[in-house]
């Protein structure tokens, strides 16, 4: 989704972008190409692969589903295939792609551009970014090229132009506090259900009778079914919406909202939506560790033991004020202007 903004973004500088993506299960080629992009696929996964313990392997090795030097050639050659010459930028997001990937990929290229949050792999790349709030450039020093730009930090975020636009109004909305709208969105897949484990939770709190929950998941979430079955049977007022393109409006309108602390966090920092932040992934804890610490958000990682708490923390007003204030100065919404002067220079 970060790199789709992006290639919104170009795109209304008259720059073209291609997709290389594989046929994993729920990918979003249909989405990509319904934003003009044309996206050059490759094929599916192996469905018995396993990276070989004779390479050095990546922590997220496994995502990718093949060879990362099979990964190259076969790029390689759908690249060849169409005839793309002369690449400005390439721009590669993938926790399983390191140096050796790019370095194949380099003489094609005349500037590569690495989007990352971890910082635990080998770079060689003109730009990187990592929109982690707390991250510092000195992370990469040792990672990139001497010569690289490196761009750190919250406030380039890659955000759509919809949440800048709606901050103004959202922001006016957080003057007098109240919790009336809950949002739950824990990614557009939530592989693992956090939905419906949250949904469980809050059925054991003691909610406002009036209050309402907005879930909002994509539509290739494996337990998309599950949790609109779920919603119905509970005894809270509960509606799912599914592949939503007016997140921002939604939020905006929301009173407080639950999420991971992924990219959906700059969101919701850019319109000082007051959250409860669960970080199921690694590669989330920095952020909701580093958030929670500035004031901008409260960070909870046992559902069934800790969600009560945090809900009755997060509901005074004083606190809903505080969160409010202090997430909004994190991210203004405009980061994917400072990030194209990077690129467009």
């Amino acid at each position: 989704m970060r790199c789709l903004t992006l290639a919104n973004a170009l795109k209304e500088k008259n720059n073209q972008s291609y997709f290389i993506c594989r046929q994993h299960q729920g990918h979003l080629t249909e989405l990509i190409e319904g934003n003009g992009h044309k996206v050059l696929v490759l094929p599916a996964p192996y469905k018995t692969w396993i990276p070989s313990s004779g390479n050095k392997l990546l922590p997220h090795a496994k995502w990718l589903g093949i060879d990362m030097l099979d990964d190259a050639e076969q790029s390689l050659k759908v690249l060849d295939a169409e005839n793309i010459q002369a690449i400005d930028y390439l721009v590669i997001d993938h926790y399983a792609l390191d140096m050796r990937w790019e370095n194949k990929l380099k003489p094609y290229a005349k500037n590569i551009m690495v989007i990352d949050d971890l910082a635990d792999r080998q770079h060689n790349c003109e730009l990187l970014l990592d929109q982690t709030f707390g991250r510092s450039e000195k992370d990469y020093k040792k990672l990139a090229p001497q010569e690289c730009t490196i761009l750190t930090g919250s406030q380039y975020a890659l955000l759509r132009p919809e949440f800048a636009r709606w901050r103004e109004y959202s922001l006016k909305r957080r003057t007098k506090p109240e919790f009336k709208k809950l949002l739950i969105a824990m990614g557009g897949v939530d592989p693992d259900n956090y939905t419906g484990k949250i949904l469980q939770g809050l059925n054991l709190c003691k909610l406002p009778k009036d209050l309402v929950i907005t879930v909002v998941l994509g539509k290739t979430a494996p337990y998309l079914n599950r949790v609109k079955e779920l919603a119905m049977s509970l005894p809270l007022s509960i509606n799912v919406e599914v592949g939503v393109d007016n997140m921002a409006e939604i939020m905006a309108n929301s009173d407080i909202a639950i999420g991971a602390a992924g990219t959906t966090t700059w969101e919701r920092c850019c319109l000082g939506l007051p959250s409860l932040i669960f970080a199921w992934a690694e590669n989330q804890k920095m952020c909701g560790v580093n958030l929670e610490k500035q004031g901008g958000g409260i960070l909870f990682n046992d559902i069934k033991n800790d969600l009560e708490k945090k809900i009755i923390l997060i509901t005074k007003v004083e606190k809903l004020k505080e969160i409010s204030e202090k997430c909004r100065l994190l991210c203004d919404g405009q980061g994917i202007k400072k990030v194209l002067k990077g690129i467009l220079k």
